[in-house]
Parts: structure tokens; sequence; C-alpha cells
């Protein structure tokens, strides 16, 4: 009996995504009836290398992608959701993941109302429409109402953005899946801090989770949409 062994591959993380993103056969799951934004965590932690070193930037028009589809969502009637992680100052909230490291820059010191805290000044929030949730886990489905909120606005395509690629946006992304939504990641709206980590899990995505699609085809699907 042949023995099957994991592929081997000398191409980098970047190479194999392109080359599965260009395969025509791959099946999507496509775009529903109704469609929601859910931007995952674009809080100056992330998105502010220049304050921050846990920040990271990978399309440099990545806020910029994440303020106009949102606003364009918002236009059509449809929802838009926002999420940031902060933790008590105590981090008795953050759990085991608060564990491995305990420095200025560990992710359970990042407290609520911190600088770190707040979103980047680019994003565009509509408190008085928008949802906005305080996570404490990587998923941004995780012990928020956001499922109900997508429940109750009869929603079935999730579009995910934000960070990172390969934390809570993938997190997000199987959990908006394993509910039964059509799940969108647009690669221009997501980041990670380094570009095997990125291309990776865009791969991974692609290849079970989601529609990893260029933003375009957001604009597009949102320009057309008539409630």
């Amino acid at each position: 009996m042949t023995k099957s062994t994991m592929e081997i591959s000398n191409k980098t993380a970047r190479e194999i995504f392109e080359e599965i993103r260009a395969n025509p056969a791959r099946k999507r799951f496509g775009f529903g009836e109704r469609m929601a934004i859910v931007n995952v965590d674009p809080q100056k932690a992330y998105t502010r290398p220049d304050l921050f070193k846990t920040a990271y930037v990978t399309d440099p028009k990545q806020m910029d992608h994440i303020r106009d589809v949102s606003n364009l969502a918002r236009a059509k009637g449809l929802p838009v959701i926002w999420t940031h992680v902060a933790f008590m100052n105590n981090a008795a909230d953050a759990g085991v993941w608060g564990t491995r490291t305990n420095t200025p820059d560990s992710l359970q010191n990042i407290k609520i109302a911190s600088q770190r805290h707040e979103f980047d000044d680019r994003c565009e929030i509509h408190e008085d429409v928008d949802a906005v949730y305080t996570k404490r886990m990587p998923s941004a489905f995780f012990e928020t109402p956001l499922h109900s909120f997508l429940t109750w606005h009869k929603i079935d395509t999730v579009v995910v953005t934000g960070g990172s690629t390969s934390g809570c946006v993938r997190a997000t992304a199987v959990d908006s899946l394993s509910r039964g939504y059509r799940t969108i990641v647009p690669i221009e709206c997501v980041a990670d801090k380094h570009e095997s980590y990125h291309f990776a899990n865009l791969t991974d995505l692609l290849i079970k989770y989601a529609d990893v699609v260029n933003v375009s085809e957001v604009y597009d699907w949102l320009n057309h949409y008539e409630s």
C-alpha cells in the first residue's frame, strides 16, 4: 500500500495562494441576498504602526476600502458591524489567551478606553445605526450579539474585513461559515504582520471557508443591490 505524505513545496505562501486562486474550476459559495459588513478590530493597536509595534499594514488602502465599503453598505440599508478587542484593567477577562506574555504590548494589556482600544481615525462609524462590540476572543461571533443581530436583519452573506488575517479575521470567517453564512473576504481589506501568515491563511480560507475576492467584487455587488 502506498502511504500518502504531506505535500512539500518550495513555493512561497503568496505563490501558492495565487496559483490556487487562479484555478477556474474552483467553485464559489457566492453572494446571497442580503449582506452585512463585519469590520474586525480596525483599532489603533493593529492599524497604526507609527504608534504601536503590534500594528501592521498590508494594503496601504485597506482603511479606505473598509470605510468606503461600510459607507456604501450603510447607504443601501445594510448592517455594518465594528469590533475591537480590549480587557479589564487587571486582565481578569482575558482568560488563557492572556497568559503567554505580560509586556506593555501584550494582548491582555489592551485596556478598555485606552488608545490601543480606539478605532482607527479613518473609520467612519455611525453609532446610531452601526453595531459596535468590544470582544475578548478572536472571533467576532464569540460571546457577542453578532449572530442574533445578523439573524434579525435576515443576513445570508457576511463580508469580513480587518485584521489579522491569520487571527481574528480567520476565526470570524470560520465561525461565519459554521453559522451558515456565505462568507466573503476581500483581499485588500485584510492585513497581517507577515506575508507568509497572510497568504497562507488566505489560501486556507479560499480552499475551505470563504470566497477570497478582490474588493471590487464587493463594490459591484453593493452598487447593484436594491432593497
